[in-house]
């Protein structure tokens, strides 16, 4: 059996507020264990993505001090260097997190203080969400700008996705893409083949789940055509009721196609899953071989939002290690 936790891995998706510590949410509310599960412990079936992200309340009402915001990504760091990730991106929507007097500037240096590590390189996407006004998106964009290269690498548009159209928001990307800001759009998830094909119009070029394009051969050819790379979270996908369960998720159908897939774990906390564990799913289920894993985390690492130069620097550690 491959000792999957030694394996280099990148992971492109991950929300921070998706994935605090337990014992940490615990200290700070004064809530005991047991109800912190029940409150931030997504059920293995929810009923939908909308029930799946009710499990975000908890950590919201937590992340509203420097203090905690700060601790929180630090944690989250050590969880990710504890399951041999080599690099990773995280993401949040720091207008979240000024309920209680914080700016979003102080928001986001908080918490990149607390991704910074000698070890790991961590960058940060800032996520405009759904239900947010036009205005609250746009502010959002123009954070990015102001902490691009300093931490903050792109964008993305998370939320509940059936809800709120895709195809909406085609002004902001735009804006955005003028401002020569990277970004990724959530798509493909809660929602079908209008919300996948929108966000490739939006000249994308990673799609967070893209899951749903199995449904439709246009929208698989034009992920192809279009070399765009799929952040795959298989676990949370299941959780959400988008499939019944692994053997019926089409990773490996859409791997076996060569589309450009990835595999990502969402939210450690709401999908209570790191890397590993995902991985050991995949390979139980799907019999991927240490070469195909391999062969996603390059996928990662060669859309990952880094220099040519880290890049290449990523690909040898992987190769490097990865070696039958």
């Amino acid at each position: 059996m491959l000792d999957l936790k030694v394996l280099p891995k990148v992971e492109l998706h991950l929300h921070l507020d998706g994935s605090i510590r337990l014992k940490t949410a615990s200290e700070l509310t004064g809530k005991n264990i047991e109800e912190v599960k029940n409150l931030m412990i997504a059920k293995e079936k929810c009923l939908d993505l909308n029930e799946y992200l009710t499990k975000f309340n908890l950590a919201n009402e937590i992340m509203q001090s420097k203090e905690n915001l700060t601790r929180i990504a630090q944690e989250l760091v050590k969880d990710l260097k504890d399951d041999n990730v080599i690099y990773a991106e995280v993401r949040f929507a720091p207008l979240l997190h000024i309920k209680k007097g914080l700016t979003e500037e102080e928001v986001i240096e908080a918490v990149l203080e607390g991704l910074r590590d000698n070890e790991l390189k961590v960058n940060l996407i800032l996520c405009m969400m759904r239900h947010f006004s036009f205005e609250d998106n746009l502010k959002t964009i123009e954070l990015a700008s102001k902490y691009l290269a300093k931490g903050v690498v792109a964008i993305d548009l998370a939320g509940a996705e059936a809800l709120y159209p895709t195809a909406n928001f085609k002004r902001l990307f735009q804006i955005a893409k003028d401002k020569n800001i990277p970004f990724t759009i959530h798509a493909g998830e809660a929602d079908g083949k209008d919300s996948i094909l929108s966000a490739i119009s939006f000249k994308t070029k990673r799609i967070g789940h893209g899951v749903r394009c199995i449904e439709d051969n246009e929208v698989l050819n034009l992920i192809k055509e279009n070399n765009i790379t799929l952040e795959v979270c298989p676990t949370s996908n299941i959780q959400t009721n988008i499939f019944e369960n692994y053997y019926d998720h089409p990773i490996k159908k859409l791997y076996d196609m060569d589309i450009l897939v990835t595999v990502n774990v969402d939210n450690m906390t709401v999908s209570n899953i790191n890397l590993t564990q995902e991985y050991e799913k995949l390979v139980q289920n799907f019999n991927f071989t240490l070469k195909d894993l391999k062969k996603m985390n390059i996928n990662a690492i060669n859309v990952a939002f880094l220099s040519d130069e880290l890049k290449e620097k990523y690909r040898k550690i992987i190769n490097f290690k990865t070696n039958e």
